[in-house]
């Protein structure tokens, strides 16, 4: 799953994928759709917005409340834009213990779904956002509430290649600073998830070039070392975190100027390019 995933990184690097000033090196660019309603209610306009803005993922959140025409509708007009569709699911719990189920029931109905769409109506990959660090458990039963993190993306793994599908999660920043030893092994959390998935973004939630480059280099290295695409992930919603953590202050033209710098500094095979968050938010930040 890797190779495939490479193969469509480095075809959208070759295609200048959100075009970037002289000198300056072009980028896959990914955004998030929480809001799959979305599309229900307004088809054109939200395959306009993603095509305005030079997408070529968006990882789009399964809600089995939704039609499933409409997805089909959805992926079927998105590929004729040249833009991949990955299904998106997690919350905190799928983390806790039986927190698996939620999984299943995802991977049960995506399966379906695959099985009835036809091929260019389907999904292009499985996008994870667990963040088990949300859990009370993370703070007073880390060492377990990691492990079961581990064995719920195992599990993923094993499911998406039973559908043929690269499997990919959203990672916070910081993991590289988290040490586990259990029954997966020993070493770095971080790159322990590098390692095992198909595709990793990380939450990367600063609002300038240099922090952002600064607390994804060890990420890029693993990226590296195992050959897997890591894309740089931001965010553009008003945040109680700090105005330094998202976007939502400055503005687009400055985002995709600091973007562009990130992106000219880590451009290479492994480098899966940026991701904005989220499709809601940033079809309202200020220019």
């Amino acid at each position: 799953m890797k190779k495939v995933l490479l193969m469509l990184v480095v075809t959208a690097m070759a295609a200048g994928i959100w075009a970037a000033p002289a000198g300056a090196s072009s980028a896959p660019n990914a955004t998030w759709l929480w809001n799959p309603w979305m599309f229900v209610e307004d088809e054109s306009g939200t395959i306009a917005f993603l095509k305005e803005k030079n997408v070529n993922r968006v990882f789009v959140q399964v809600d089995r409340s939704v039609p499933q025409a409409s997805y089909r509708s959805f992926i079927r007009r998105a590929g004729t834009e040249g833009i991949d569709v990955y299904a998106l699911d997690g919350a905190p719990e799928w983390a806790a213990p039986k927190g698996d189920r939620h999984l299943t029931a995802m991977m049960n109905w995506l399966g379906d779904y695959q099985k009835r769409a036809a091929a260019g109506e389907r999904f292009k990959g499985v996008h994870l956002d667990v963040e088990p660090y949300l859990l009370s458990s993370w703070n007073s039963n880390r060492v377990k509430t990691i492990a079961d993190f581990q064995s719920l993306l195992l599990t993923a793994k094993r499911q998406s290649a039973s559908l043929g599908l690269p499997l990919e999660a959203d990672l916070p920043f910081w993991f590289d600073e988290i040490s586990f030893k259990n029954k997966n092994g020993s070493g770095n959390l971080a790159e322990w998830v590098i390692q095992q998935l198909d595709g990793v973004t990380l939450m990367a939630y600063r609002d300038t070039a240099s922090a952002i480059i600064e607390i994804v280099k060890n990420e890029m290295a693993f990226a590296a070392k195992h050959k897997t695409p890591v894309t740089v992930g931001v965010e553009t919603m008003q945040s109680h975190e700090g105005n330094h953590v998202t976007f939502f202050e400055e503005g687009e033209a400055y985002m995709k100027q600091q973007l562009e710098q990130v992106s000219a500094r880590y451009a290479g095979p492994y480098y899966g390019g940026t991701a904005i968050h989220h499709v809601s938010s940033w079809k309202t930040m200020k220019p």
